[in-house]
């Protein structure tokens, strides 16, 4: 990977490319967006970046097999784009992961310091107990229109002592 990476953007990307968006731009690993008439046409990844392309998608598939953020927002992607059963979004999936890898190579070659992976569980962490519960709330809402939901929190203790 690091052979194809020096071949064809070199050791230090932010020299040629102000931003990681210009450089996914060039490796052709952002697809186009083209919003006509509130009319959504996705574009398609191109075919530049013959050496560099191909290995960050060989990359991606490793990096989603380690549990990590990347395993998780592969996983998320994966539900949002169709399911498990879907091939194209798993395909989908790993060609944002692998642009998620090209972003990440790219910040670590701009400021020197080495990449710390923020977790599995960061997308949990991310959201707060507030937004979950006002989420769950719409959920029951939508199984159930009209009905009124009132949640009481009882106390952690006052749910384990069995009752008579």
């Amino acid at each position: 990977m690091s052979q194809a990476w020096l071949g064809e953007i070199g050791p230090a990307p932010h020299l040629h490319f102000a931003t990681c968006e210009k450089l996914a731009c060039w490796v052709t690993l952002c697809p186009g967006n083209n919003i006509s008439a509130r009319k959504r046409k996705h574009g398609r990844t191109g075919d530049a970046g013959t050496y560099i392309k191909p290995m960050l998608v060989q990359a991606a598939w490793s990096a989603i097999r380690v549990r990590g953020r990347l395993q998780a927002r592969y996983n998320r992607l994966v539900r949002r784009f169709g399911g498990d059963k879907n091939p194209a979004a798993k395909k989908k999936a790993i060609t944002a992961i692998a642009h998620t890898l090209l972003k990440i190579a790219y910040q670590v070659l701009k400021s020197g310091t080495p990449y710390q992976d923020l977790g599995a569980d960061f997308y949990t962490r991310r959201e707060s107990p507030e937004q979950r519960q006002a989420w769950l709330e719409r959920q029951l809402q939508k199984l159930h229109p009209g009905c009124a939901v009132t949640i009481t929190i009882s106390p952690p203790e006052a749910a384990l002592t069995p009752g008579p």
